[in-house]
């Protein structure tokens, strides 16, 4: 048996209501029938009003906010009986209203909680390109203490804009400038459960298998260094 890692994008953490309850109480059943070494969820909402939209959007890192989604990942990890990680958004546009910046606001989930996170790596050097940001300022902001689980994935331009706006696919091979950041950030945190997304346009297994020895291999030099 291999650990398995459940990985959400329907709880809509950071709406205006609390998590579906129907939907909560599947993913219950679902948790105890697996028993995953992981559950993990978005920092994002894409339900309104009772519709679900199918994708997973940001919202203003506001005090209000900060009470609902610490409200509403404590009712999950009550329903699920385990603490639950939280991925860092993907950002395409500039929000105003912000209290905190993203890396406090998620230290501040983990404090009030007890969640863990989920870093996304594609997910920060897609937000710093679109925003105009650096994506290492990100990652040596982040508290990497609570990291549980690492994500990799790929990305294209969008049809119209082109490189002026990067859009998180999965469907694409990871990125050079994703590996980079991959290896800056576990040369702070150490070798990390590391996932590699890939969701459309699946390469023969041969191509997805040598991405995850990049992988391996990175965080085999990581451990080897910081043991030196």
């Amino acid at each position: 048996r291999h650990p398995v890692s459940l990985h959400g994008v329907s709880l809509s953490l950071a709406a205006d209501a609390p998590p579906d309850a129907a939907h909560l109480q599947r993913l219950a059943a679902l948790v105890q029938r697996i028993e995953p070494a992981l559950v993990s969820e978005h920092l994002a909402w894409s339900a309104w009003r009772g519709r679900y939209h199918p994708d997973l959007l940001p919202f203003p890192r506001t005090h209000e906010a900060l009470e609902r989604i610490a409200g509403n990942i404590a009712r999950t990890q009550d329903v699920l009986q385990r603490p639950i990680a939280i991925e860092n958004p993907t950002h395409y546009l500039h929000i105003d209203g912000h209290d905190w910046a993203e890396t406090d606001f998620l230290a501040e989930l983990v404090r009030r909680t007890g969640c863990s996170l989920l870093l996304d790596v594609n997910n920060v050097y897609i937000s710093a390109h679109n925003l105009g940001t650096l994506a290492t300022d990100y990652l040596d902001a982040f508290p990497v203490q609570a990291i549980a689980e690492i994500h990799l994935a790929g990305h294209h331009a969008d049809p119209q804009l082109g490189d002026a706006l990067l859009i998180d696919s999965h469907d694409a091979p990871v990125a050079d400038a994703v590996w980079a950041l991959y290896e800056h950030l576990i040369a702070r945190t150490g070798p990390r459960p590391t996932l590699i997304e890939r969701d459309d346009q699946l390469p023969p297994l041969a191509e997805l298998l040598a991405e995850r020895e990049r992988a391996h291999a990175l965080l085999n030099t990581c451990e080897v260094s910081r043991c030196n």
